[in-house]
């Protein structure tokens, strides 16, 4: 009887250590694949979801990352449902629809982080840096996709972030350590969902227009 008990207990304890465990691998991977990333192309769907109008907003396209210094640099073709280039480089956050001629120019300087955390969310970005940005808690496995990969929940450390964003799920590649999907909850049932197939880190070479702006 003692000896079920033990074992009993040596079961709880060792399932009670398994998450944190977990975390920590999960953690390490992303530091691991974070020295040795260097670019990043992918298609993209967003669904943007507004919950009091029942609505989902979707687009699709093509995005680009390239690491820069400590930075990353982003950009998007957005294909569906209307064309429209995103470029955040250099400090610069641009928005260039070609069909209107509208150009939106932003100078995001000392908030280039808190753009590019959410841009970049899960591509390069170290277990360090999203420690020390969110409260990281591993919510298990599951499949996206159709490859395995783990899911965490973050909550946001600072203020800001925190009201925009309350929630953020990400479920990572086992293999890549790159975001097969995130989801970012903005409260009273809205959200942004994000998924990412044809992933290709470190290709050969990103497109010569894929940060550059054709604007007029």
């Amino acid at each position: 009887m003692k000896k079920l008990m033990f074992a009993a207990a040596a079961a709880v304890l060792l399932c009670a250590s398994l998450p944190a465990q977990t975390l920590d691998q999960v953690l390490t991977l992303l530091d691991n694949k974070s020295t040795s990333f260097k670019a990043m192309q992918a298609n993209f769907e967003w669904d943007q979801y507004q919950k009091v109008v029942d609505e989902h907003d979707l687009q699709k396209g093509v995005m680009y990352f390239k690491r820069n210094g400590t930075n990353v640099d982003i950009a998007a073709d957005i294909t569906t449902p209307i064309a429209k280039k995103l470029v955040l480089q250099n400090g610069q956050l641009d928005l260039y629809t070609p069909k209107t001629g509208e150009l939106v120019h932003r100078e995001v300087g000392k908030n280039r982080k808190s753009f590019e955390s959410f841009l970049a969310l899960g591509f390069g970005g170290s277990g360090r840096d999203l420690a020390n940005n969110f409260e990281v808690r591993y919510a298990g496995t599951e499949p996206v996709n159709g490859k395995p990969t783990y899911k965490l929940e973050l909550v946001p450390k600072a203020a800001e972030a925190k009201n925009m964003f309350p929630r953020i799920t990400l479920w990572i590649n086992q293999q890549t350590g790159m975001s097969e999907q995130q989801k970012l909850d903005q409260g009273g049932g809205d959200y942004r969902l994000a998924r990412y197939t044809n992933i290709a880190v470190n290709p050969p070479k990103l497109p010569d227009e894929a940060f550059r702006l054709k604007a007029k």
